[in-house]
């Protein structure tokens, strides 16, 4: 039987076969190599969409839940915890294996091959907590089984990429992969031999593209939503600042579906009846109310992809409110990431404290995954190994262009 290699990724998912000794990227959806990982329950179909299907659902007004980052979940008791969805008692285990169970059919209905076996990316370090790593591996391995798949053998994302793109050195470079992800962020120091690569030490922190998605919004649109605003006391004069809890979960991508529950919308009422800026709050129980969370999200994400690449963008917020929007400049995003940033670069450093090795040994940087298109990212990260070379390889498909090329030998 033949083994697949699957990329399941926080923001974006691939899957790929080899072919000839060269790695088949498998359309998983019409012209499309890459499949946005996200799910709408459509309530009037009564199915789950996927992919750009669940977006598009979503922006149309359409009826249901959706959702995204569920990659973030993995290792969370939230995990089991059965929901009711279009009828059905499910667990997000459940959620991702139908999703899985897509990409495996896609493959198998473009290859013309069984695919019983997975060769699955996974990060260095799904979280920090060792447990809830060693946890999140187990779920994914349980989603994969639920979805068809006999076996699934896992590969760390940053050593797919290098894999991937060892054809950028010469043989003895040294290189280091720089994967910023959705939710990840990984590094892997290798050197490249005459006929494959040495792997010298991989590490990764949690810590990615969502996570900028979720500072920019706390910075720029939660506060006019009343995030730091000042509620009176139900007594007295006395004043507090708006607790910070539904602010935070509304600018976190896989926590805004929960906040659409009543004791949630209840609250943003109970707010607004004892707010300062009432003006503020109204917009917040409207976008409960209406469930305009993601649509928020995807605004921010519109402006910072805007900032980057014209050095200047603005976050369009009219569907909460005509006219509304919070303006985003690049020397803004510079500002709010850099202590992020800051962070990767530390982790990139500690990966070659591991191997023994200095930064100026590194001959060669190979940025991958779609966080590393922010400018913020190159500049701290190219700023710490200021020696070597930089190499910009396929930002959403370079894991698994990897995962392609090792799953022939994955089981071996």
């Amino acid at each position: 039987m033949a083994v697949l290699g699957v990329d399941f990724g926080t923001s974006n998912s691939a899957a790929a076969v080899a072919v000839d000794g060269r790695a088949h990227l498998i359309m998983l959806e019409a012209g499309e190599t890459t499949l946005p990982t996200a799910v709408f329950f459509d309530f009037d179909a009564r199915k789950m969409r996927i992919g750009a299907a669940a977006g598009a659902a979503l922006l149309a007004g359409d009826e249901g839940r959706y959702m995204r980052a569920l990659k973030s979940l993995l290792g969370a008791p939230l995990m089991r915890e059965k929901r009711n969805y279009l009828g059905e008692k499910l667990d997000f285990i459940d959620i991702v294996a139908r999703f899985l169970a897509q990409v495996k059919a896609a493959a198998q209905a473009q290859t013309g091959l069984e695919f019983d076996r997975a060769l699955s990316g996974r990060p260095v370090r799904f979280h920090g907590d060792d447990a809830r790593n060693a946890q999140a591996e187990v779920d994914l391995r349980e989603a994969y089984e639920r979805a068809g798949f006999a076996d699934v053998a896992f590969m760390y994302e940053p050593e797919a990429a290098a894999l991937a793109n060892r054809a950028v050195l010469d043989e003895g470079d040294l290189g280091l992969i720089v994967d910023i992800g959705g939710g990840t962020s990984d590094f892997t120091l290798f050197r490249n031999g005459a006929v494959g690569i040495d792997i010298l030490a991989s590490h990764g922190v949690r810590l990615g593209g969502t996570d900028f998605d979720r500072v920019l919004s706390l910075e720029t649109v939660m506060p006019l939503l009343g995030r730091g605003s000042e509620i009176r006391h139900a007594f007295g004069k006395e004043t507090h600042t708006a607790p910070a809890t539904i602010f935070n979960d509304l600018a976190t991508w896989q926590k805004i579906q929960f906040l659409y529950a009543p004791d949630s919308r209840r609250l943003a009422k109970d707010l607004l009846q004892y707010a300062v800026e009432p003006e503020k709050f109204e917009r917040l129980v409207s976008v409960l109310g209406d469930e305009l969370g993601h649509d928020i999200a995807f605004a921010v994400e519109a402006g910072k992809i805007a900032a980057n690449t014209s050095g200047r963008g603005e976050i369009e917020l009219r569907v909460v409110e005509r006219g509304l929007a919070a303006e985003l400049t690049e020397a803004r995003v510079e500002a709010l990431l850099s202590g992020m940033t800051g962070e990767m670069a530390a982790a990139a450093q500690a990966t070659l404290k591991q191997a023994g090795v200095t930064p100026e040994a590194v001959t060669h940087l190979v940025f991958v995954g779609g966080s590393s298109l922010m400018r913020v990212t190159q500049s701290t990260l190219g700023a710490a190994f200021g020696h070597a070379k930089v190499h910009h390889g396929s930002a959403l498909t370079a894991i698994v262009d990897g995962l392609g090329l090792a799953a022939e030998t994955a089981f071996a």
